[in-house]
């Protein structure tokens, strides 16, 4: 860990002088306490560093929540093994997940399945609980439970260090999230404006407590958390049926975890109760389980928390980009995507170039900055990769 100011640690080993300014900047607003923690994935985001861990007293910057509130990990352990899936053609294993699981970021379910109506009224209750309908962001937002989104999401199979076969996947709270969050974002860009606030970014535009638009941030980010859990829930159940035929006999769960990255929530760290926005990070008080993965084509982890004070009981979310999107698409290439994803059944398409494992700090790097952030009680290597366009 290195203190780069007063209210800004780092533990990243690897990080650009852009992402330091950004850090900087965030760390500077008066309402910061008592640091802002920049995590070891740390790099260039909205308003906000993604990867960094931000307390703050009495207000909340909905852009350093970031777009897609709630979004994290799920992964289940199951009792099968390496030894179950050999000889069998796992890319018939990929095409049924494919089928379950929408992908890409327009795509939707077309109807409400079984095991998403009792999700799906939670949600409903909880909404009317809070006094709004998500309808008014996204009127088929029912049809986005159960479907995975673009980008870095992901669905993956995978066996850990002692050949077990895990379930893996990375999404968010969809197009209502995104709705949600960009609502309040112009919210609080819109009172900076009315109040003559000189920010130094347009997105670190906040919403102070004890106001209605506060209030209502609140209520609606909080649902957006639970779409996201809830939406991870039911993919991750659909994964384990397509399995389940896959290999002929039903999964029996020995352990899942599910853990937000993008998210806000009220703690007590050095005395204050403070709002703790997570943008790029995971909780990772004593004990508590996580998940930290790496990109497509590398390892992934199952951690468990030391609680570090320092970083505000915090950890890494992944590997952190090292080039955007353009920039890995300008300097790789499909034969280069094909070489770092062999041994590992994934749809070969140029469309995964900008997700390339290159494009992406070193997930073992990044791992080791964090040591005095988590343990790692399982590492994760891939058999199948399931990405949506």
């Amino acid at each position: 860990m290195e203190r780069l100011s007063a209210r800004l640690l780092s533990w990243a080993s690897l990080i650009d002088e852009k992402t330091l300014d950004q850090a900087h900047t965030t760390a500077r607003m008066p309402f910061i306490h008592p640091h802002l923690a920049l995590m070891p994935d740390a790099h260039l985001g909205k308003g906000a560093t993604v990867g960094s861990v931000i307390p703050t007293l009495g207000a909340i910057i909905p852009a350093a929540v970031g777009v897609d509130i709630g979004c994290g990990m799920i992964a289940v352990r199951t009792q099968f093994t390496k030894h179950d899936v050999e000889g069998r053609h796992l890319a018939r294993l990929r095409e049924a997940i494919e089928r379950a699981v929408p992908l890409s970021a327009g795509h939707q379910n077309r109807t409400v399945v079984a095991t998403a109506e009792p999700r799906i009224a939670e949600l409903e209750d909880l909404a009317e609980a809070n006094g709004f309908d998500p309808a008014s962001y996204a009127r088929n937002w029912r049809l986005q439970l159960g479907s995975l989104g673009s980008g870095n999401h992901f669905i993956e199979v995978s066996l850990d260090e002692l050949d077990r076969i895990w379930l893996f996947l990375h999404s968010g709270s969809r197009g209502v999230g995104n709705r949600i969050a960009t609502h309040h974002i112009a919210v609080a860009q819109r009172l900076a404006k009315q109040q003559g606030l000189d920010l130094p970014d347009p997105d670190l535009a906040y919403l102070v407590e004890d106001t209605p638009e506060f209030a209502r941030y609140i209520r609606e980010l909080r649902w957006a958390q639970h779409f996201a859990l809830l939406n991870r829930e039911e993919m991750m159940d659909r994964v384990v049926r397509q399995v389940s035929e896959f290999l002929g006999a039903a999964v029996h769960e020995q352990e899942r975890i599910n853990c937000h990255h993008n998210f806000t929530e009220s703690e007590t760290h050095f005395g204050e109760q403070v709002w703790v926005s997570r943008k790029g990070a995971i909780q990772a008080d004593v004990g508590r389980p996580g998940l930290i993965p790496g990109s497509m084509g590398t390892a992934s982890y199952v951690v468990e928390g030391l609680g570090n004070a320092l970083s505000l009981n915090s950890s890494p979310h992944g590997a952190g980009r090292e080039y955007s999107r353009s920039a890995a698409r300008r300097t790789f290439t499909h034969d280069q995507l094909r070489e770092a994803m062999a041994g590992i059944e994934f749809r070969d398409t140029d469309a995964f170039i900008d997700e390339i494992p290159q494009a992406y700090k070193p997930i073992d790097t990044v791992m080791a900055d964090a040591a005095d952030l988590v343990t790692i009680r399982h590492t994760l290597r891939q058999l199948v990769n399931v990405k949506g366009d």
